[in-house]
């Protein structure tokens, strides 16, 4: 099925199946590929590996999306040749080592290329969406907030019948990228109310926990009165919430997922092949989503096995390459990067030997 969906997205886009493959069609290298990671890349895995089989017949690659905390654990453990995780290695990480898949000088090479919006969603009977600023949502996962018809919600959605409902706000019970995005959002756009930093594990006792994005999702439509967040490639059914911008509010998009990217800087202190960016949560030039997932490849910049370095190489070349963005963004909704981020990451990737 996916390979027809990939075949499908080729035909809708005008593109050759001859140019698909980063070297023009001629398959270079030949074995097997494993990923692990965030589960919020799944869906663009799903259409980036059936397409990439598709035109690359001799290599095999297999994708588990156990979350981002599982996926760098094998990484660094060597149980995988990448990762998909919704945050870059910190500095700390990357000192302590090692990653067994590495030669023991290498860089790694962490690249930005799954980029969705993170959607509120929430579950009310006749009510398909609402308007909230940052700190309101804070107050409703923190449990200050306890009922749907609270004034803070009211007066932000004066044409919305609100029930004297409930909150059960649903948070990740695993340790998540998307809850480390949707924390660092709380914490920059909302930090009088939520004062527990940019964590992956939920650090308070408020709330419902669930396991990975299924289960997040299920909990919320199981229930009434329920709240959650999950990546927006998962949200296409659910009611959902336009974030408060300066001074409007903005829907989840992958064009505004993108603009915020945009408006952000790289860290500091990283290698030339580790394009970790520092998203800025609280910019408000035009329509930007602040509440925004930035999902990484993570691979090294030298493997100790040569045969693995070709494979890798090719992979991330397919994912990064504009027919690759495309595919993701027809199959998962995730918002191609631009390009002048492309060549830093195609630039990157070149160093991997």
């Amino acid at each position: 099925a996916l390979l027809g969906l990939s075949a499908c997205a080729v035909n809708e886009m005008g593109i050759n199946d001859s140019n698909l493959t980063t070297t023009g069609g001629e398959v270079k290298a030949s074995g097997n590929l494993v990923g692990a990671g965030a589960s919020s890349q799944g869906e663009g895995q799903n259409a980036w590996i059936a397409s990439f089989i598709d035109v690359n017949p001799n290599i095999e690659v297999t994708y588990d999306p156990a979350g981002s905390g599982a996926g760098r654990e094998n990484f660094q453990q060597g149980a995988s040749s990448f990762a998909g995780s919704d945050r870059a290695f910190n500095l700390e990480e990357i000192s302590a080592g090692p990653f067994a898949a590495c030669t023991p000088d290498s860089d790694l090479v962490e690249l930005p290329v799954y980029v969705s919006p993170i959607a509120i969603v929430f579950n009310i009977e006749g009510v398909s969406a609402l308007n909230l600023d940052a700190a309101t949502i804070a107050k409703m996962f923190t449990g200050e907030i306890k009922k749907w018809n609270d004034p803070a919600i009211a007066e932000q959605n004066p044409t919305v019948t609100l029930p004297e409902l409930e909150v059960t706000a649903v948070h990740r019970a695993d340790k998540s990228g998307t809850t480390g995005n949707f924390t660092d959002y709380l914490s920059a756009a909302a930090p009088d109310v939520w004062r527990h930093g940019s964590v992956e594990e939920w650090p308070i006792e408020a709330g419902e926990a669930a396991p990975q994005t299924s289960g997040l999702i299920n909990a919320v439509v199981g229930g009434q009165g329920t709240i959650g967040y999950v990546d927006a490639s998962r949200a296409t059914d659910l009611a959902t919430v336009s974030l408060k911008v300066g001074d409007r509010y903005v829907p989840y998009s992958p064009e505004a997922a993108a603009a915020v990217l945009d408006a952000s800087e790289f860290e500091a202190e990283r290698a030339a092949t580790d394009l970790a960016i520092n998203i800025d949560r609280t910019a408000t030039a035009g329509d930007v989503y602040p509440l925004v997932l930035v999902s990484y490849l993570i691979g090294c910049e030298s493997y100790a096995d040569d045969s693995k370095a070709a494979l890798v190489k090719e992979y991330f070349s397919y994912v990064a390459s504009e027919f690759g963005q495309k595919i993701a963004q027809t199959n998962a909704g995730s918002a191609p990067i631009s390009d002048e981020l492309r060549v830093k990451v195609e630039e990157a990737i070149a160093q991997i030997d």
